[in-house]
């Protein structure tokens, strides 16, 4: 494969650098986002093919950093080998070298006809819970899963990878460093972990293979749901990391600028790193895997959001269609209430509270379709699971570890093993392993900015005090 062109001439940078090129050999790059670029590799010292991520944002990097070395023995969490990072220098991870991803898997099944087994969709699924069950026990929120993050290697693991937007909540027993200490390099942990409680493997590499145990095998879970705002403050990075919800992603002329002005202050969250009341931000994830309170402008929110996003992709593989496949962000609330339905406290009390919810109010969908006519010709027991997921409430939906009891993968067919799942031989055709760029192929409006465009007839009236109302028909 042609190596991808650099964007820019930094993005090369890599190869100026002896500390990493007396290590590895620099072959082609593979992946490139707005953040990152992406390198296939091979580890001299033994063969050894990796990806060398080189991550252009410094948060990011440090994020990615922190989540990969507290989730370093979780089987299907992708593999950190080391990191380099100096003064003027952008962080390269050296992370494992994996072919394709979920996507690749979803996008082949449909092109060849060919659809997945139940057995098959079960062992993606048993492999995705695990991912995220492994996060969430270490306090770990995701914010970013879609199919191309679920990489995949050659034998069909499936190892979760760009945690890039992780966030770490500080809970009992955990220390973390502050986000202003930039590492000293590869043998000093970014993430100094007091003690570990709650959060060991027992008995869960055995899940890979064969078909699922009983409950008492998966060891006894704590829960991770949380209504708290995290202990620590999200600051200021190249990707605004800020209170912002979708309507700040409006063009100036579709909403008067003086309403961004008088409501979404970029100097709110720039606190300082003990305030302990600074709130997350909103703009996280892809939007088709987006949950509805960060669509609402939600800043206080837990580990429930992955879980949403984990709904979308369970249908997406039943479905082999993307459940939400929204233009905008506006388009894609109107897209998740024609088929659950309007938000209301009769479906989710407390929402009233979201920052947006008195903004932005939709015409009443009176037949919403619901979920079964999103998922035809499959079993009650498949509906319900993503039911179980895909609720308003985020205290309804089912944890990662609840699901993984859960009847539907604990029964006739099982989930075959991971040596019998069918793996495209690379991505999108070509060599893009590990790149966690996010791109979707044939999806690439995924993230469009404009809110408003080619949506639809919408009124906005100004109320007392100078706020606003949007209505959308």
């Amino acid at each position: 494969m042609d190596p991808i062109p650099p964007s820019t001439t930094k993005s090369w940078s890599i190869h100026t650098r002896r500390e990493i090129t007396s290590k590895y050999e620099i072959q082609t790059r593979v992946g490139s986002g707005a953040y990152s670029d992406v390198y296939k590799a091979r580890r001299l010292s033994d063969d050894l093919p990796v990806a060398l991520k080189e991550v252009h944002d410094y948060q990011s990097a440090f994020r990615e950093i922190e989540a990969l070395q507290t989730l370093q023995h979780s089987p299907n969490v992708v593999v950190l080998h080391e990191y380099f990072w100096s003064e003027d220098e952008d962080a390269v991870l050296v992370l494992e070298y994996l072919p394709t991803d979920l996507s690749s898997v979803i996008r082949t099944a449909k092109k060849e006809r060919r659809g997945l087994s139940v057995g098959e969709i079960k062992r993606w699924i048993v492999q995705i819970l695990l991912a995220v069950d492994a996060c969430h026990r270490s306090s770990i929120i995701h914010r970013d899963l879609k199919p191309s993050n679920l990489l995949i290697s050659a034998d069909g693991v499936l190892k979760l990878a760009d945690f890039g937007q992780a966030r770490i909540r500080l809970a009992p027993g955990f220390v973390s460093i502050n986000d202003n200490t930039q590492p000293q390099g590869q043998e000093s942990s970014v993430f100094q972990q007091v003690k570990t409680e709650n959060v060991g493997q027992e008995g869960r590499v055995n899940l890979m293979e064969g078909p699922l145990g009983t409950i008492e095998e998966y060891g006894t879970s704590d829960e991770f749901k949380t209504k708290d705002a995290f202990d620590e403050v999200d600051k200021e990075t190249n990707i605004p990391d800020v209170d912002t919800s979708c309507l700040a992603t409006c063009t100036t002329s579709d909403v008067e600028e003086d309403f961004f002005k008088s409501n979404y202050s970029y100097e709110a969250n720039e606190g300082g790193g003990n305030d302990e009341s600074a709130l997350l931000t909103s703009c996280v994830g892809t939007r088709w895997f987006r949950a509805p309170e960060l669509l609402f402008g939600s800043t206080n929110y837990g580990a429930e959001i992955d879980l949403w996003s984990l709904g979308c992709i369970i249908a997406e593989l039943f479905t082999l269609e993307p459940l939400f496949p929204g233009s905008s962000d506006i388009d894609q609330l109107g897209r998740i209430f024609t088929i659950l339905g309007n938000l209301s406290e009769e479906v989710w009390p407390g929402c009233v509270q979201l920052p947006d919810y008195r903004i932005i109010s939709f015409s009443k969908v009176e037949n919403p379709s619901g979920l079964d006519s999103c998922l035809p010709n499959r079993s009650q027991d498949e509906i319900l699971l993503a039911k179980k997921l895909l609720c308003f409430d985020p205290a309804g939906r089912a944890t990662a570890m609840e699901l993984l009891h859960d009847k539907y993968l604990n029964e006739e067919p099982l989930p075959v093993p991971v040596s019998e799942l069918r793996v495209p031989s690379s991505n999108h055709g070509e060599d893009n392993g590990s790149s966690g760029s996010g791109e979707w192929g044939d999806h690439q409006d995924m993230d469009s900015d404009s809110d408003f465009d080619d949506f639809g007839g919408f009124d906005i009236t100004r109320r007392p005090g100078g706020d606003f109302s949007i209505r959308f028909s």
